[in-house]
């Protein structure tokens, strides 16, 4: 099994029409007003950010935990279109000291819905993640949700199970359908 390279994973990832940005505190101001629109909540248990400094701090915080040895790590990236600069979205992932990623998770400004870029940016994550010893990585989807299934199955993702009540959204007990990608059955 290849090694977890933890400074690796925190590194720009490109596929062919976007640019994925390791999250930092300056992304806050640009990707705000994404976290401003309702829709982007319809089916997920996140709640908007006062504002964008917050933002910024929470992205600040979570730059510092990785600086020290730990059993898990939080990334993000900031997903910018190659073409013109515009920014789409952004991804993230709890990555384990044991090579494994939960909670890969992604929101995309509901403007830049419909037009594959969310299965782009979570394909080339995948392998990035993979790239850089990640062997085993997981997602939930709230029940219902058949685009976020649809990214995910193009990001070779296998769906695995339902998990009941596992989420709440806006004080509603959601089922989540859990999946995986393993790096020894992942597409190339």
């Amino acid at each position: 099994m290849k090694r977890l390279d933890i400074e690796g994973i925190d590194s720009i990832v490109r596929s062919e029409r976007l640019r994925l940005e390791p999250l930092r505190p300056e992304h806050a101001e640009a990707l705000f007003p994404m976290f401003c629109q309702p829709r982007v909540y319809d089916w997920i248990s996140l709640r908007a950010p006062a504002s964008a400094d917050r933002l910024a701090a929470r992205w600040r915080t979570l730059a510092l935990e990785r600086t020290e040895p730990r059993a898990e790590y939080g990334f993000g990236w900031a997903v910018r279109r190659e073409l013109d600069g515009a920014w789409l979205g952004k991804l993230d992932a709890d990555v384990r000291a044991d090579g494994v990623a939960g909670n890969v998770g992604y929101l995309f400004d509901p403007g830049y819905w419909g037009q594959g870029y969310a299965s782009e940016a979570v394909s080339a994550l995948a392998r990035h993640l993979e790239r850089h010893g990640v062997h085993e990585q997981w997602a939930t989807v709230t029940v219902g949700n058949k685009a976020s299934m649809r990214v995910l199955g193009r990001a070779g993702f296998i769906q695995t199970r339902v998990l009941k009540g596992n989420d709440t959204i806006r004080g509603v007990a959601m089922d989540d359908v859990e999946f995986v990608r393993r790096a020894a059955d992942a597409p190339g």
